[in-house]
């Protein structure tokens, strides 16, 4: 297949849910096929595609390609190879996850009827994946969907409503506490525990990997808290040449709560002092006018670039199975 013919086979196209962006870009954009390929011919289109592919990537900052020929687990790893990004190990997330199969492990696997809060991939340490991709394995019955929406745009409200908070936000930056246990709670939406989240059993090797990225340990009877920060809050897309707004304030302080984690304590100004709950809250709400949620297909890929876009998870009725991958 010639560059032209694969660039051909992947059709932008429009669908309920999206918004339209500037008046002229789709948000999400959408891909579909052209025509019916094989599994490897498709492979080999998306790799000769790869170009193209992040233009659109750079214009919209999330791309959903729908109805290709992808239904497995492999599937999904091979889709992730053939389009070269670097791989992103998953270290000092917060998430718990299963591994899958070569690169792919399972998304969030906190419990159904919980939302997981908007955030960027891993904002709360140095290192973050530079895209994250989404695979829908099992479409849910009913919910479940992974809202998106455009962190220069909430960078922009949060500024234009509250100019003061921002301005701070800028200068002290966030400070997040998070207390884990020794293994893994799935009933949690943090619930990665020590052991899984610095990839080691050995608390020396852990106190190493966490000054790598950064992070203060103090161990306790019943596992570590992790102090990180200050972190900036506020980042400069240089490739678009705009603010953004890169954190994960309201995850923490409306979501990271469990047997060990009191969400309030979870996130700071950098200086330590409290954050308005007010504030946060409706930072909540701009998130929420500003999001796009498109229901899963079986077969769906979602690829969202990290700095752009913040995404997050609504509960759902099982079942439900969406895999993901994490760029570097």
């Amino acid at each position: 297949m010639s560059l032209e013919a694969s660039s051909s086979y992947f059709l932008e196209t429009q669908i309920p849910h999206q918004k339209t962006i500037s008046g002229a870009h789709h948000f999400p954009a959408v891909l579909t096929p052209s025509q019916q390929l094989d599994f490897p011919h498709f492979l080999q289109a998306l790799a000769r595609h790869r170009p193209h592919l992040d233009s659109l990537l750079l214009r919209s900052g999330a791309v959903l390609l729908r109805g290709f020929p992808a239904r497995t687990p492999a599937d999904f790893d091979a889709v992730v190879s053939a389009l070269g990004y670097p791989e992103l190990p998953y270290v000092g997330g917060a998430a718990p996850r299963t591994s899958v199969v070569g690169r792919v492990f399972t998304a969030n696997e906190s419990p159904p009827d919980q939302k997981i809060p908007f955030h960027h991939e891993m904002a709360q340490v140095p290192k973050f994946p530079a895209k994250v991709l989404f695979f829908c394995e099992v479409e849910p019955a009913s919910g479940g969907e992974t809202p998106v929406v455009l962190s220069h745009l909430v960078y922009e409200r949060m500024r234009e409503r509250y100019p003061e908070f921002v301005e701070r936000l800028e200068e002290k930056g966030l400070v997040y506490t998070r207390v884990l246990g020794e293994g893994d709670d799935p009933s949690s939406p943090i619930g990665r525990g020590w052991q899984s989240t610095f990839l080691t059993k050995d608390k020396t090797v852990a106190e190493e990997r966490a000054a790598q990225l950064g992070m203060k340990l103090e161990w306790t009877e019943d596992g570590v808290k992790s102090i990180m920060g200050p972190i900036s809050a506020v980042k400069f897309d240089e490739t678009r040449g705009r603010k953004i707004w890169f954190n994960s304030m309201v995850a923490a302080y409306t979501g990271w709560q469990d047997a060990l984690n009191d969400p309030v304590k979870a996130v700071t100004f950098g200086d330590g002092t409290p954050l308005p709950a007010d504030i946060i809250y409706d930072c909540l709400k701009i998130l929420e006018e500003e999001s796009v949620a498109i229901p899963w297909k079986q077969g769906d890929i979602l690829i969202l670039d990290n700095l752009a876009v913040l995404h997050a998870r609504r509960s759902f009725e099982p079942p439900r199975r969406i895999l993901a991958s994490l760029c570097a």
